[in-house]
């Protein structure tokens, strides 16, 4: 039963981790004016970046509340992955260096987390 409940621990851990950098992330888009200048060093228009704030912030809402459905969480996880890799392929491809990309890097490594122990919890519905 040790196992079970490493995994439950591991998934919250890790996906509230997620989720807090995704909504911090959300937030400083939507207010910090250097964001903005980062977005258009990007070559993204202004929209995009409000735009992705808001989706951001409904994919945390999706992967915290228990009772969404599993599929719906499947497509979060989806989108926040496109997301991830998308920032790392722009960041790359205009130069930036580690301190400019390695957020999106971190980050994919909180949702490589929490996406592999709501995996195994979903293979182990008892858990849930």
């Amino acid at each position: 039963m040790k196992e079970p409940r490493g995994m439950i621990v591991g998934f919250w851990i890790s996906t509230v981790l997620f989720a807090l950098q995704m909504s911090f992330t959300a937030y400083a888009q939507l207010r910090l004016p250097e964001v903005a200048t980062a977005f258009a060093h990007l070559g993204f228009p202004a929209y995009f970046r409000i735009e992705l704030s808001w989706v951001k912030l409904a994919g945390v809402a999706v992967l915290l509340v228990p009772m969404v459905p599993a599929r719906l969480k499947e497509w979060a996880y989806a989108g926040f992955a496109i997301t991830l890799v998308s920032a790392l392929v722009a960041h790359l491809s205009v130069g930036d260096g580690v301190n400019a990309w390695g957020w999106a890097a971190g980050t994919g490594v909180l949702w490589g987390m929490s996406y592999f122990f709501w995996r195994r919890l979903q293979a182990s519905p008892a858990l849930l």
